[in-house]
């Protein structure tokens, strides 16, 4: 597979997650850990029917344990965070603070050995929760269910930028092991949510079709193709491209109404953004190792 193909499927993740917040919102009223369950269950089943038709069923059986706990830490708390969030505050002002996640890898990564945190990322930074204060400022009923929500959402940005920095580590492991990643969420999403919760039915074919279109899409799909573009494509482009998905989403959310176009909302979302890339800029303008040359022999 070349380097642009596997960069424009990466990229396919990001389109994806754009939806999420839509479908999110669109589930209720079912609880979070019922919801993660179901889409991760339909997200595996994608993996096993994937990995079986390509021959890699055997790739599942030595999966390195440290990488095994990253993916399950990663999968399973960011999305359990995450539509608890969206249950706890307005969508569009959650779902901009865990689309913080773009920022922080960015920020994380430069602390990374090789890597450089410039000035860049710092304004970058400071930008973007910047941005979040503003949404937080921006809510009129500031009440303690919200404030639980935002707090939520930033724990799912710092779980899904750390999760992805730390699988640095494992590039080497295949992407049919996404598959053992979504099974165990699905899993250990029954067992709390059969303690924690009570099991709601979607309510009518809106639904049933948001439920559906999260486990095939942003909350299964997604995690092969981006697994697939972070270890195969340019991950500087689509570390880049990743932060459209904050807008994306919140211009998803104003189209079909369930926020509104307010002109705060733009400038935080512009805030965050623009944060986002400016720190991303940062990265690419790192200079690149200088690669001795052969001594001329005389």
């Amino acid at each position: 597979m070349t380097k642009p193909r596997a960069t424009a499927i990466g990229f396919t993740a990001v389109l994806l997650w754009a939806l999420l917040a839509l479908f999110t919102v669109g589930s209720a009223p079912l609880p979070p850990l019922q919801l993660n369950a179901i889409c991760f269950a339909i997200g595996g089943t994608i993996g096993v029917i994937w990995t079986a038709a390509t021959g890699q069923l055997t790739t599942l059986r030595n999966i390195p344990l440290p990488a095994l706990a990253l993916g399950t830490i990663g999968l399973f708390g960011y999305h359990a965070l995450y539509f608890a969030a969206l249950r706890n505050a307005p969508p569009a002002q959650a779902g901009l603070i865990a689309y913080l996640w773009p920022l922080l890898i960015v920020l994380f990564s430069g602390l990374l050995p090789g890597e450089r945190l410039r000035a860049g990322h710092l304004i970058g930074a400071l930008a973007g929760f910047g941005g979040a204060a503003l949404i937080i400022g921006g809510v009129n009923d500031v009440s303690s269910d919200y404030l639980l929500g935002y707090g939520l959402a930033l724990a799912c940005a710092l779980t899904w930028s750390g999760y992805s920095v730390l699988s640095r580590r494992f590039g080497t492991v295949p992407t049919s092991v996404v598959t053992v990643f979504c099974l165990i969420t699905a899993v250990l999403s029954v067992l709390l949510h059969l303690i924690f919760e009570t099991t709601t039915a979607p309510a009518g074919a809106i639904g049933w079709f948001s439920v559906i279109a999260l486990g095939l899409g942003p909350v299964g799909l997604a995690f092969y193709t981006w697994d697939i573009g972070v270890k195969k494509g340019d991950i500087q482009i689509l570390g880049v491209a990743s932060y459209a998905a904050p807008l994306l989403s919140t211009l998803v959310l104003v189209a079909v109404g369930i926020a509104e176009p307010t002109a705060r909302l733009a400038f935080a979302t512009a805030l965050i953004t623009g944060g986002a890339a400016l720190a991303a800029a940062a990265s690419l303008r790192q200079p690149k190792p200088v690669v001795p040359q052969d001594t001329p022999k005389g």
